[in-house]
């Protein structure tokens, strides 16, 4: 048998080997190029923007806004108050009687005029019960006015003056005061209290809408005495002022006051009605 033809006499063969330099060793791998260095400036800009935020920082976010805005509504809510500490317990208690007799007669005309919507949609005859709503309206407008006679609870407030020293302004202060308190038709010494009444002159000498009037001054009043009389007789209110002014002032309630003085109805001169 040849040698070719016998497998055991072929070597195996072997693996090429790198090129030997000239010194016999094989070449270094060859390193890639260095990436340039990136600078501190770069680093921060490539911190900060684009800006990431994180579901975590925005969740803290919004509960720092809600605590914010719960502290400002805190120290509104303190400083608002901080005109109340200082007052004494008869004045709190009157300020509280008075806000809540002004909420009383608040939903008593809410509860009022839900009735008459109640009406005008339920009424068979609904012009019938317009035209009847309008004539009460039209009724109620006219004691406002001062064009129509009133009558109905209230006070009578004299002022007696005799050093001459009550000025006018005292007077259209316990006018204020008594609107406020719910007054719903005024007279003073034959004279009606409308929107637009003033009051000039100095102490013993007082006019009213340019009609001189004399002391006692004689407020008659329509409202609710509960109300009326409490409010001039305050600390600090049309009584305590006017006795300071070495003048007296005396109430008196009534269950039927009538205020008859009227006034002429005047036609305005450019306002319209811009109902159709």
């Amino acid at each position: 048998m040849n040698n070719d033809e016998n497998p055991r006499s072929q070597q195996p063969e072997r693996p090429e080997q790198p090129d030997a330099g000239p010194s016999g060793a094989p070449d270094a791998p060859v390193q890639p190029p260095a990436a340039e260095e990136v600078s501190g400036r770069q680093r921060l800009l490539a911190g900060l923007w684009p800006p990431r935020v994180s579901r975590a920082q925005l969740i803290v976010a919004v509960l720092l806004f809600g605590l914010g805005l719960g502290l400002a509504i805190q120290v509104r809510s303190t400083s608002d108050d901080s005109a109340l500490r200082g007052a004494r317990q008869e004045d709190l208690v009157r300020i509280l009687d008075e806000v809540d007799d002004r909420t009383q007669r608040l939903e008593d005309e809410k509860q009022r005029l839900d009735a008459q919507r109640a009406e005008l949609e339920n009424s068979s005859d609904q012009a019938e019960e317009a035209r009847k709503q309008t004539l009460e309206k039209e009724r109620q407008l006219g004691i406002l006015a001062g064009t129509v006679a009133a009558q109905g609870p209230g006070i009578t407030l004299t002022i007696s003056d005799p050093s001459g020293a009550v000025a006018a302004d005292k007077l259209l202060d316990t006018v204020q005061e008594l609107r406020a308190a719910g007054a719903e038709a005024i007279e003073v010494n034959g004279v009606r209290v409308v929107a637009n009444t003033y009051f000039s002159g100095e102490g013993g000498d007082i006019q009213v809408d340019g009609k001189k009037i004399e002391a006692p001054y004689e407020f008659k009043v329509i409202g609710k005495p509960q109300d009326l009389e409490p409010a001039l007789n305050i600390p600090g209110g049309v009584v305590q002022t006017l006795e300071k002014e070495q003048a007296t002032a005396v109430v008196e309630r009534s269950e039927e006051i009538v205020v008859d003085a009227l006034r002429p109805a005047e036609r305005p001169d450019y306002a319209r009605s811009s109902s159709p």
